[in-house]
């Protein structure tokens, strides 16, 4: 909350590392759309029937699944940067294999070649990008969804521009692509520290024994029915040459890249999680049931295939979102675990598709796709309340733990830092000033400033740090290691000491997101009944700033505390143990404007 950037550097100002990543992220997010305007073509210069193209998907996404259960173990031995190195150089391989191959079976083989290649790449890359990244936490965001953005809308695009020469030149223009990352990454990334702990294979499966995990993946599942039934053989009734199925798909994209980056947030801000789920399901459900009624009208269903985006964008957001709130295992374990089961649904879809266009009729797959996604709804709502109760658990537990020892074990959403500042039992009437920081230069300065405060008024200091996960689209990571957020809290508890000012030290788990730790901080300053919040200024400009922003808007959405903003760029006043001098010094320090 106090600046996520150790200096004003934009998101797009980073080593070359981290573009040679970005990059190969483009380039492997363009492949969700990029297979779509050739499917006819496919199968019309193969001889192959529409079914026995859907294995493109079919291959891919199961293998991709199974795959997704082994990233964490692999990247737990080699490390992040050789685990990416691997599938970069898998995607290459069986990419170009399958644009050489003579008949669809051994396409659907190479593709499955490709799938794990694809998991072990997208179990890697974020934490790679946040890792290497000089912008800063949000600036790695920012990337990393740009990337997301890019390559799902010019995926199509490039798909159909190429597709119109050959339909096997998606497949050596992504091998040609992933080429260059590959040769970046190994020139320009650092090697990666392995983790401290190696992942058991079984992790992922024993996380799903977690209610919660377990039904928002089951959802995905259901909602990945849906997605790629019209993903994967939408383009079939539509009859159109590969550069305009490109075209259609890429305004398909678009909407997705869009609503991914900046719908779902926004939604689920002012929504809520579940509420925003709901909603969405069931506007998707309707559009591909129109979808299922007039599948052979091209006035139709072209504009509906478009306008899916808009909800498949925000599903993929506001799902991961939703599993990392319920979710009780480290975010790269639940993510392998949520990303297992939810493939699986995408590669069953379009093969199950093709199969009931022949035994009935083209409409029915899409009829089913629907019913799916309104069970997907069904599925949801039997864990409506744990939901619920994991949105708001971090003020619950807050509460239960406030002013109290230290839990056994760092399960709950809040952990007491022991520090050197003195902690006194605390007066009735004696007022408290939160100051909430993180890793910037910035905290510094929102810790002095709550001295001051403090000294002023004999008030104590809570010294709040939340720790967020980077969650980008449908992937997440850990930002940081609950041993890194004790240190953090630790070291402005001894500058607290220093001062002599009495003071406690708490780390906010679970914060999904920027705005997420906006929220937990408003909760954790009402249990305390904190008179005062310190928070820094952000640093830096641009998108970052906007994220920021997010966590500020939510702060004052949910606070009835009074807010300083200490701005590193304005005038300093004195050390002064005079009240009136010490709020003059703070909002002096501050923008003042944004606490309005």
């Amino acid at each position: 909350m106090s600046g996520t950037s150790t200096g004003a550097v934009s998101p797009f100002k980073q080593p070359k590392a981290v573009f040679a990543v970005a990059f190969a992220c483009v380039v492997s997010f363009m492949g969700i759309g990029l297979v779509d305007p050739i499917l006819p073509s496919i199968s019309h210069e193969l001889h192959a029937s529409p079914s026995q193209v859907t294995l493109l998907f079919t291959s891919y996404l199961v293998v991709t699944a199974v795959a997704m259960l082994i990233t964490n173990w692999v990247s737990s031995r080699m490390g992040a940067k050789k685990t990416l190195i691997v599938g970069l150089a898998l995607i290459v391989v069986f990419s170009a294999a399958a644009g050489a191959s003579p008949t669809i079976g051994a396409i659907i083989g190479f593709r499955a070649g490709w799938g794990v290649g694809n998991a072990l790449f997208i179990a890697t890359s974020l934490a790679v990008i946040v890792a290497s990244a000089s912008g800063g936490f949000a600036g790695a965001i920012v990337l990393y969804e740009t990337a997301l953005g890019v390559g799902i809308a010019m995926g199509p695009l490039l798909g159909g521009i190429l597709g119109e020469v050959s339909w096997r030149g998606p497949f050596f223009g992504v091998s040609a692509l992933m080429a260059i990352a590959l040769i970046a990454t190994v020139i320009l990334v650092e090697k990666t520290p392995k983790p401290p702990r190696k992942t058991s294979l079984s992790e992922p499966l024993r996380a799903l024994r977690h209610r919660g995990l377990l039904t928002m993946a089951l959802t995905a599942l259901c909602y990945n029915w849906g997605f790629f039934t019209v993903l994967g053989y939408a383009p079939f009734p539509m009859n159109l040459s590969p550069i305009k199925l490109g075209l259609v798909f890429t305004g398909w994209g678009i909407l997705v890249a869009l609503f991914a980056v900046f719908g779902a947030p926004t939604l689920q801000g002012r929504l809520g999680i579940a509420r925003t789920m709901y909603l969405n399901l069931a506007a998707f459900a309707v559009v591909v049931l129109v979808i299922a009624i007039w599948t052979t009208d091209n006035a139709v269903l072209i504009p509906a295939v478009i306008v899916s985006g808009i909800f498949i964008g925000i599903n993929n957001t506001v799902t991961t979102q939703a599993v990392m709130t319920v979710s009780p295992v480290d975010r790269p374990v639940a993510s392998a675990a949520y990303s297992f089961v939810r493939f699986i649904g995408g590669g069953l879809a379009p093969y199950v598709a093709g199969r009931l266009v022949i035994a009935l009729n083209i409409h029915v797959p899409f009829y089913i796709a629907s019913g799916a996604i309104l069970l997907g709804i069904v599925i949801l709502s039997t864990a409506h309340g744990l939901l619920a109760d994991a949105e708001r658990v971090q003020a619950e537990q807050v509460t239960a733990h406030a002013g109290g020892p230290a839990p056994a074990a760092p399960a709950t959403a809040m952990f007491p830092v022991e520090g050197a500042a003195p902690q006194p039992e605390r007066r009735p009437s004696q007022g408290v000033i939160l100051a909430a920081i993180d890793q910037s230069p910035v905290a510094g300065l929102v810790t002095e400033a709550a001295a001051r405060l403090a000294l002023a008024d004999g008030q104590i200091v809570h010294v709040v740090h939340a720790r967020e996960s980077a969650t980008a689209g449908d992937v997440a990571v850990d930002a940081e290691d609950l041993d890194t957020a004790r240190d953090l809290v630790r070291a402005h508890l001894d500058r607290l000491a220093a001062h002599h000012v009495p003071a406690e030290g708490q780390v906010l788990l679970h914060a999904a997101d920027h705005g997420g730790a906006g929220r937990l901080i408003a909760e954790y300053a009402t249990t305390i009944r904190a008179t005062t919040i310190v928070v820094g200024a952000p640093t830096h400009g641009g998108l970052p700033a906007l994220m920021d922003a997010s966590a500020s808007q939510e702060l004052m959405r949910h606070t009835s505390s009074n807010v300083l903003i200490v701005n590193p760029a304005a005038p300093t006043l004195p050390v002064t143990a005079n009240r009136s001098a010490a709020v003059a010094m703070a909002q002096g320090s501050g923008s003042g404007s944004e606490a309005s």
